[in-house]
């Protein structure tokens, strides 16, 4: 059947199941998209074709409820639907795969693949086993190895990009749309998806693809429809739409040739690379690239391409061999050494690695080379303009303004600033990590026309990439790398596709090894898997806490014991119980990426509310003065979410003001009046002293409290998703997350915890005054940084808190047993602090590392 007639016989059979009809879409007096037509049909793969910047993205996120058309209308089963929210549009059976992965770092990969969809048991709870199984079943459809309670933080970005179409398998969809899809993943990845994609197709799935590789277009679409300049330019049978016409319709011409036409002149070696070995990640690779050189490295992802790239540049070190640069012995100790001699490295991460998306194009580009632009310590900005102004102008950047943030451009015009930050550096080596990853047909031709002319001029570059097209049509010799050590290397002119894949794969080994193996575990591998599950125990904060907190008490208790005595641990216990309960509030908070400061003054105007309460109405039941002060915090934790939450303003701004707001306010309330134990009920009192089978009462409310957060936090679909903001707020509104109304709930649960939490205090400490827990904020903070809660946000527990809270009190208890002097607290906590931190930027850089590997 020839493309027509088949194309034909797919409509025919096939109805619309989604598209826009006559859509246009504006922000401010830029016209994004207009009167755009397209339809999805069930069983059929569209292919959205155009230049960055077309207006492809704005198209996907219309269908994806991200944005609301301005004109025309989004159709879902031929009629006129609002797809108001991300989560709307995923009712209606709209899934989408988008080209950063929006996923979340902190979580695992079954929470991420259901996260706003979480399968829930009878009782209202997630059902974690359910959601278990099916994500295993589903990351076998995929080919993605590992299971799937990993963190998402220690997959690669292939491996991400995979969870992210798991994700979108996972809805049952009606409609998925692909936006670049494959930009991370390794032929066999790609080939894998397409089986799915065809799996899906047989289903009745209808599809939308939006890639700049020809090849891989031309080999899943049934249609094509082409963009530029926001306007719908034609659209047709994949079979009717030759590639070069497809190019002509997206750049408004003909274009010659995608590869420029070259004669390579290579002249002396500027690197050579003997024996280079870095354990877990390569072994005994050698090469050599000569001035005006492009030497092209292939291989799967994960076969050791990046991590050479990473040695040579020096952010990792390697384990033997050796680096020369023009004969010379080199070695790197960090990038900044690689730098000094000659070497630039542009990474496959732009997002994550070569741009600080908030800054403007001028500091991005500027950023390798600053310091030739600074005199006296400032910044001469028509000095900065002039390294960088030549490239991006021979890179053809579309931009409006250097001063424009790099994040509002297309991803082929971030790259273009990456390269010219880097050719700005005037390097002699030039390493290029998967340069056209994600850009435009004319992007592409624009960054191959570069690399051509950079070789020309005679600098030496290494050329990273997974489309063998470029690899073929870019390179004057071609290293394969397959498992991390070098199977061969092609001449210009000797290698093809084919060739590549097998060096690249084993392909003529066949499959013998993988039925050698006995089934089952070997019991070397058994004895790997509990060194491993003893290094992840050892390794979670709780643990080290738990180290910490013998680390004080066994030898403030050889010289002090009175430290383990009965009075003591239950005085340790009773104080922790207090801060326990203020410091899972704080930890609600914190984990959206928020903090507040009023947490202490909250206290103080609670409990003096508390006091004085029961004090005027001494024969109200002792609950009601617990409620006036939950009412109280109640009310600044709304007051506080509101402003945060619904104003847009950075928490720390609002709370350091209302920290001194609300302790104005208890100040004017007490008027330096103090409300002593005789001066309140003796119910009151024994709220927090009574026993409960020998347990303060204080301690049993404050262990009631923990259980209730914790189970929230990791048995309900909401405690989850105050996670995924805090781990990726972009990636949780893009799957529809109400992050506004949840942050502004944590503060307000964070109010009412601290009320509560004063309400407690006014009963426990008796005497009560305008200066109730002053300067309490601080070890609240530290309690929670502590035990885990990273600032950041996204991470934390509510046992490391509670631990995090017995950690500093045992350390004070502990100091005043020993008689150090009250004032080096605050000290020792400041430092305590600076050590949490330090730890989780530590973990942090190693995780990053392993994923790296």
């Amino acid at each position: 059947m020839s493309g027509t007639s088949r194309g034909d016989a797919i409509v025919a059979q096939s109805d619309a199941v989604a598209g826009l009809a006559s859509a246009t879409k504006r922000f401010g007096g830029v016209v994004a998209i207009r009167d755009v037509t397209f339809d999805l049909m069930a069983g059929d793969v569209l292919a959205l074709l155009g230049e960055n910047g077309a207006g492809k993205s704005t198209c996907v996120k219309l269908l994806a409820g991200i944005y609301r058309p301005d004109a025309g209308a989004v159709l879902v089963d031929g009629l006129p639907v609002e797809n108001s929210s991300p989560l709307v549009a995923s009712r209606h059976g709209i899934a989408v795969v988008h080209q950063h992965p929006g996923l979340f770092g902190d979580l695992t990969v079954y929470e991420n693949v259901f996260l706003g969809h979480m399968r829930r048991t009878r009782l209202g709870g997630i059902d974690d086993d359910r959601m278990r199984r099916r994500t295993a079943e589903l990351l076998a459809v995929v080919g993605l190895a590992g299971g799937p309670d990993r963190l998402i933080k220690e997959l690669g970005t292939s491996e991400q990009q995979l969870v992210e179409i798991v994700r979108a398998l996972s809805v049952d969809a009606r409609v998925l749309i692909m936006d670049e899809p494959t930009a991370a993943l390794s032929q066999r990845e790609v080939d894998r998806l397409f089986d799915v994609v065809s799996g899906l197709k047989s289903h009745g799935v209808a599809m939308m693809f939006v890639s700049h590789r020809m090849e891989e277009i031309y080999r899943i679409a049934d249609r094509i429809a082409v963009l530029r300049d926001g306007q719908l330019i034609g659209k047709g049978l994949t079979g009717e739409i030759g590639r070069n016409e497809a190019v002509r319709m997206m750049v408004g011409r003909p274009m010659s040739a995608i590869y420029p036409q070259r004669r390579s002149s290579p002249g002396s070696v500027v690197l050579e690379v003997n024996g280079l070995t870095r354990e877990g990640a390569f072994t005994d690779v050698s090469f050599s690239v000569r001035a005006g050189e492009v030497l092209g490295l292939g291989g799967l992802v994960g076969s050791g391409r990046t991590e050479v790239a990473r040695v040579l540049f020096g952010i990792d070190r390697p384990t033997t061999g050796e680096i020369k640069l023009a004969g010379e012995p080199a070695a790197f100790n960090d990038p900044s050494a690689a730098m000094a001699a000659g070497v630039a490295y542009v990474s496959e991460d732009r997002l994550g690695q070569s741009l600080v998306m908030d800054f403007p194009i001028l500091a991005n580009a500027s950023l390798p080379t600053i310091d030739r632009a600074t005199f006296a310590g400032f910044v001469r900005r028509r000095s900065e303009m002039a390294l960088v102004e030549p490239h991006l102008q021979r890179l053809r950047l579309k931009f409006q303004s250097f001063d424009q943030p790099v994040k509002t451009l297309s991803g082929g015009n971030q790259q273009k600033v990456v390269l010219s930050k880097w050719l700005a550096a005037n390097p002699r080596l030039l390493i290029l990590d998967e340069p056209t990853q994600g850009v435009d047909v004319q992007s592409k031709s624009e960054v191959h026309a570069m690399i051509a002319e950079l070789a020309g001029q005679g600098l030496a570059i290494i050329l990273i990439s997974s489309e063998l097209p470029e690899l073929i049509g870019m390179c004057d010799r071609i290293a394969v790398l397959r498992e991390g050590r070098l199977t061969a290397t092609f001449t210009w002119g000797a290698a093809d596709a084919e060739r590549i894949i097998r060096a690249a794969t084993d392909a003529d080994k066949g499959l013998v090894a993988i039925h050698e193996g006995r089934p089952g575990k070997s019991s070397q591998e058994e004895s790997e898997g509990v060194v491993w599950l003893l290094r992840r125990i050892l390794a979670r904060r709780e643990v080290g806490l738990l180290v910490a907190i013998a680390a004080v008490m066994i030898p403030v208790t050889v010289i002090n014991p009175r430290m383990i005595g009965r009075e003591n641990l239950t005085a340790i216990a009773m104080d922790a119980a207090l801060l326990m309960i203020v410091a899972v509030g704080q930890m609600l908070v914190m984990l959206t990426r928020n903090i507040d400061l009023s947490v202490a003054s909250v206290i103080g105007l609670s409990a003096y509310g508390a006091a004085s309460f029961m004090h005027n109405h001494p024969a109200s039941p002792f609950v009601l003065g617990v409620g006036v002060a939950s009412l109280i915090g109640l009310g600044c934790g709304l007051l506080n979410g509101f402003v945060v939450a619904l104003g847009g303003v950075p928490s720390i701004v609002v709370t350091l003001g209302s920290l001194a707001v609300f302790r104005g306010l208890v100040s004017l309330w007490a008027g330096g009046r103090q409300i002593s134990a005789d001066l309140v009920p003796q119910a009151w009192l024994d709220m927090t002293s009574a026993r409960v089978l020998g347990v303060p009462a204080v301690i049993l409310i404050a262990l009631a409290v923990l259980i209730a957060i914790g189970t929230v936090l990791h048995r309900f679909a909401t405690g989850r998703e105050i996670y995924a903001i805090g781990s990726n707020p972009d990636g949780a509104a893009l799957i529809g997350i109400r992050t506004t109304l949840l942050v502004f709930a944590v503060f307000a649960a964070a109010g009412l915890l601290a009320g509560f939490d004063g309400a407690l205090w006014a009963s426990r400490y008796a005497t009560i005054d305008a200066r109730v827990a002053m300067g309490f904020e601080l070890t609240v903070i530290a309690s929670v940084v502590v035990g885990g809660v990273a600032i950041r946000g996204g991470a934390g527990t509510v046992l490391g808190v509670a631990l995090g809270a017995l950690t500093l009190l045992t350390i004070q208890n502990g100091l005043t047993l020993v008689r150090v002097d009250p004032l080096w607290l605050q000290g020792v906590y400041g430092m305590v602090i600076l050590a949490a931190v330090a730890i989780d930027a530590l973990v942090g850089r190693r995780s990053r590392a392993r994923r790296c590997q």
